[in-house]
């Protein structure tokens, strides 16, 4: 079957207000579609950051490096000084019609023509660019002509080159300024449901305040140990310990371990079905492989289960909707696309691509994160990312109080307008209606984190909606009872030939000692922040019933991910 996929003209035209007239408060991530050096295509529109006109200019004899221009805008951005939203923005050029790379940023030409003033921030791996606000402000942040530095020689694409076509991405992140924090929330030590972090010398459980990048943990539970150290019970929610075990003997952090003291960048919204779409469509046939769940192995020309994340014909109460034609090639890249609605049309305005990405295994989770130049978060930078500075409440959720408002429904189901039924709803946890579009709770209407759903720092969805995945605070690479060698490396933008992350030390590396493989496990890595299917035991800040456990399966994990500056 031929499948038809409207055109972002198309999409502005219908006259249903979802990309024109925008109003709510918290926005979301997005992406620019492919543009050839020779020509400027309309760049796609997802959610509600946008990248316009992408363009590759000065590819000259007489120099190692490119422009790479955009224009680039996103609703209600903010800053209050340290406190800031931000975007994360990287590129993947391909020369004639070869496999797609990512593009080496070696520096900034221009911070834009005009528009709002930007700060923008290269890391030192080169791999993309922070772009946010130069001054307090609030509002729509715009501009035009922003130009990154592209080092194309060392990308190993000449200045002649008869076809380059670049893609420009972009993912909003919020900032988390460096600082003291509190893990835990005084409730009991106990295990099982309402396991947590707690002071280790507390009989009682009370917090543990983290005040420096390298704290310790002990080998004790009992109440004992050393003030200041971090202690917990082993999780053993249905008898699944996996890397959570008690340190052999009272331990310092390794000095490279996120402990979230310092400062970091967090995604705004969870992955979100359109945002794997493009990642899928930037890959070759035998990655693509490796990231869905249908068979669409080389060689392989007729699809019957066209949904490839469920392995499926149809769509699933889990609500994702990425789908193939029927017939595809035999070697080259399938082409993917969103069709919540099922009716065969790709990438239409309710084809759910703002709902978050529920089927993905660890292994998909860190290959976009590699590929995106991104990380996973650790544990205790969830609990930083949740309640910032302030002192815990027993039993609260991600937007600081224990009131909890479930939704009973959805409406404008798959559009960019997704809401819940029932307009106070807070969040999804528990109740069987499914997972909402990012940002789902936040409206004109809607004023507190409370109302909102949102974290301290307002980053949205943190309890409820799908688990984030996270990496704990023990091995993530020997089975014995030491604490966790990853070091928070970030994703560097190049995947293995077959498709999975290959970052040293993140949890499921099948490297010597974590060094020099692939990630094909998951040892190490857990879940935190509950979702639609458990109750609200799982969607405390502190409750790691599932801290240390997980499974190879594509089900209800996902989340978002974090990068160091």
């Amino acid at each position: 079957m031929e499948v038809k996929t409207r055109s972002y003209k198309d999409r502005l035209n219908k006259g249903d207000g979802s990309v024109k007239n925008r109003t709510v408060p918290f926005i979301f991530m997005a992406f620019c579609l492919l543009l050839s050096v020779f020509c400027v295509l309309p760049c796609a529109y997802a959610n509600n950051i946008r990248v316009a006109n992408c363009q590759i200019l000065n590819m000259s004899e007489g120099s190692t490096t490119a422009d790479i221009q955009f224009d680039i805008s996103w609703d209600n951005s903010w800053r209050y000084g340290v406190f800031y939203d931000a975007a994360w923005v990287f590129a993947k050029v391909s020369v004639n019609d070869g496999a797609w790379i990512h593009a080496t940023i070696s520096g900034v030409t221009s911070i834009g023509a005009s528009g709002t003033s930007l700060t923008i921030d290269v890391p030192t791996d080169s791999k993309g660019a922070f772009l946010y606000r130069s001054a307090d402000a609030t509002g729509t942040l715009s501009t035009t002509a922003v130009k990154l530095q592209w080092f194309r020689q060392g990308d190993g694409v000449a200045y002649n080159a008869a076809k380059v076509k670049i893609q420009v991405f972009a993912i909003e992140m919020v900032h988390i300024p460096q600082g003291s924090f509190y893990l835990g929330d005084g409730t009991a030590r106990s295990g099982g449901s309402v396991s947590h972090f707690f002071d280790a010398s507390s009989a009682s459980g009370a917090p543990v305040k983290i005040t420096s990048s390298t704290p310790y943990v002990s080998n004790v539970s009992d109440g004992t140990g050393t003030a200041g150290d971090i202690a917990w019970i082993n999780e053993n929610y249905g008898g699944n310990t996996y890397a959570d075990y008690l340190p052999a003997s009272r331990a310092q952090l390794n000095v490279n371990f996120p402990t979230g003291y310092n400062s970091f960048y967090m995604m705004k919204y969870e992955l979100n079905q359109g945002q794997y779409r493009d990642f899928l469509n930037t890959l070759t046939r035998a990655q693509q492989t490796s990231r869905v769940y249908t068979n669409i192995s080389s060689g392989t020309t007729s699809i019957t289960n066209v949904f490839v994340m469920n392995n499926t014909a149809t769509v699933q109460t889990d609500r994702v909707g990425i789908a193939c034609a029927t017939t595809i090639p035999a070697t080259a890249p399938v082409n993917f696309f969103c069709d919540y609605n099922a009716n065969r049309i790709g990438n239409e305005s309710s084809d759910g691509e703002w709902i978050p990405m529920k089927t993905v295994n660890w292994m998909d989770f860190c290959a976009y994160a590699d590929w995106a130049g991104l990380r996973p978060m650790t544990e205790l930078e969830f609990e930083k990312a949740c309640r910032g500075p302030k002192p815990p409440v027993a039993g609260e959720f991600a937007w600081g109080t224990t009131n909890l408002t479930n939704i009973t429904g959805i409406s404008n189901a798959g559009t960019i307008n997704e809401v819940a039924s029932n307009g106070t709803a807070n969040a999804s946890i528990g109740g069987g209606y499914g997972t909402l579009r990012g940002g789902f709770a936040a409206t004109s209407s809607t004023t507190s984190r409370q109302s909102t759903g949102a974290s301290y720092y307002g980053i949205m969805e943190l309890s409820g909606n799908i688990y984030e995945r996270v990496v704990t605070i023990m091995d993530s690479i020997d089975s014995g009872a030491a604490v966790s060698k990853f070091t928070g490396l970030n994703g560097d933008g190049i995947l293995s030939a077959s498709g999975y992350a290959n970052v040293d030390y993140w949890p499921g590396n099948n490297g010597t000692n974590g060094v020099g493989g692939e990630v094909t496990g998951y040892q190490g890595a857990g879940q935190r922040g509950g979702n639609d299917g458990y109750g609200t035991d799982h969607a405390y800040v502190s409750s790691r019933v599932d801290g240390a456990y997980i499974d190879g399966n594509r089900n209800m994990r996902c989340g978002r991910m974090v990068r160091m500056q």
